[in-house]
């Protein structure tokens, strides 16, 4: 067991009582709400996820600090307000982990990531949630969000069998995309495109990437190359924009040979 982590209580203490001393004694902390907050946490969150693509764990330390406080920040302006405590907060979360995990704290027979995912489906439905599809957060990312939906439409048995039945209907999806296209119908096209982009998520689950992770490597891959290009273009005494797509294209195909 890791030392540190046992003697993590006192040093939470010292974090929370320092919220409270800037919330009495600074008045950017002071002026801050629940609803001020959210743009700071979503950036902290991004954040921290760039640490992790990045493999900088002193950074991905840092960040998680950041958040930690965000936490605690929200649970004091709610105790301010008279609506839950920080300690509600620990409660809470630690009963319905508990109760969610009856395979580790109870008598269920559960062997399989599979099982603990179905399983803890079928809890959250006794605890209320009216839909399989309760807990997605509608502020999610559209790549993400599409991805946990289904993801969880599946542990309801609503899946395809296989990967090729979902690639056939990624290009049953584009071809009716470009029907829309050739018809001129805008708003069709946007339906279409969508159904093209959802199919697509589908087929990197049954493939088992993580679309966004793989959208992020491709952008990231053209950035350096894009990069790459206008670096050439300096050296050269010229602008990107000055040239033609001709000249444009060759360098992108000799960015493409260059070592990322």
């Amino acid at each position: 067991m890791n030392t540190n982590a046992t003697h993590a209580g006192p040093l939470f203490e010292k974090l929370v009582e320092l919220m409270h001393t800037l919330r009495k004694k600074c008045p950017w902390d002071a002026q801050q709400t629940i609803e001020s907050l959210q743009k700071y946490t979503l950036e902290e969150v991004y954040e921290l996820l760039d640490a992790i693509k990045n493999d900088d764990m002193p950074a991905v330390k840092e960040e998680l600090g950041d958040l930690l406080f965000h936490l605690i920040f929200y649970a004091r302006i709610a105790e301010e307000d008279n609506a839950f405590t920080l300690n509600d907060v620990i409660k809470n979360v630690h009963a319905k982990l508990t109760n969610r995990h009856p395979h580790v704290f109870g008598k269920a027979k559960i062997n399989t990531a599979d099982e603990v995912r179905q399983n803890w489906e079928k809890l959250k439905r006794r605890e209320g949630k009216t839909s399989a599809l309760d807990g997605v957060p509608n502020a999610l990312p559209a790549v993400i969000k599409a991805f946990r939906i289904q993801e969880k439409a599946k542990q309801t048995g609503f899946d395809w069998e296989n990967a090729r039945q979902v690639a056939d209907k990624a290009n049953e999806e584009w071809a009716e995309l470009q029907d829309a296209v050739n018809q001129g119908d805008k708003e069709k096209v946007e339906d279409e495109l969508g159904d093209v982009l959802f199919s697509i998520i589908n087929y990197a689950r049954f493939l088992h990437i993580d679309p966004e992770a793989a959208l992020e490597k491709t952008n990231r891959k053209f950035i350096k190359r894009f990069w790459h290009m206008e670096a050439e273009c300096t050296r050269r005494g010229t602008a990107l924009s000055a040239l033609t797509l001709t000249q444009q294209e060759t360098l992108w195909q000799n960015a493409k040979k260059h070592k990322q």
